[in-house]
């Protein structure tokens, strides 16, 4: 097994050009597009062009580009597994401030379907999870005590998830057992939203 490790900030677009130049021409079997944060929890009233298009590029740009640089390799191979990160975010528009991330996150949910539409049929699966309120530094820096509280109590099993939880329906989605699932958001939340 081979690694290197390259640093980037996916919230710019040089930082995404240097991570998919990196990434192009590797021979890259499993893409995870996990980069994202709300940057900032930001009313609708107080956006920037600027903070709106730098949460734009962190959540939705980069993966789309960076998928693409992978995806070259992987046609040529005939063989990959792209898991998009969404959130639960997407389905419900989001908690206050959050509007743009889960903007972002609607879409990837959305470009997870096209990819696989479009790479299906050269055996690469694409498919996302959508995390619910996972406890993390992520959800302690951008939500309060009482507003993880109120989560907690509005999830039916009494909890917040736990990232394991999240990296096992990863692994999962790029293992045999899951050959025939393509284009799918598989939520991961506790059951604080049912489809």
């Amino acid at each position: 097994m081979h690694a290197e490790l390259v640093q980037a900030d996916l919230t710019t677009e040089e930082g995404t050009r240097t991570l998919s130049q990196f990434a192009e021409g590797k021979p890259i079997d499993i893409l995870v597009n996990n980069a994202g944060s709300l940057i900032a929890r930001t009313k609708v009233l107080d956006f920037t062009p600027e903070l709106w298009e730098k949460v734009m590029m962190l959540n939705l740009t980069s993966a789309f580009f960076i998928s693409q640089a992978v995806l070259k390799g992987m046609a040529q191979r005939k063989r990959g597994f792209i898991v998009n990160v969404s959130s639960v975010a997407a389905r419900f528009g989001g908690g206050l401030g959050a509007l743009a991330y889960a903007t972002a996150k609607g879409a990837i949910s959305t470009m997870t379907k096209g990819l696989a539409r479009e790479f299906a049929p050269l055996n690469i699966r694409v498919n996302a999870v959508s995390p619910g309120t996972v406890d993390t530094n992520y959800h302690r820096s951008f939500s309060t005590p009482d507003g993880l509280d109120s989560v907690r109590a509005s999830t039916p099993v009494g909890r917040l998830g736990a990232p394991e939880e999240i990296a096992d329906a990863i692994v999962f989605l790029c293992s045999d057992q899951a050959s025939f699932i393509h284009g799918q958001v598989i939520e991961i939340n506790g059951g604080f939203l049912m489809a």
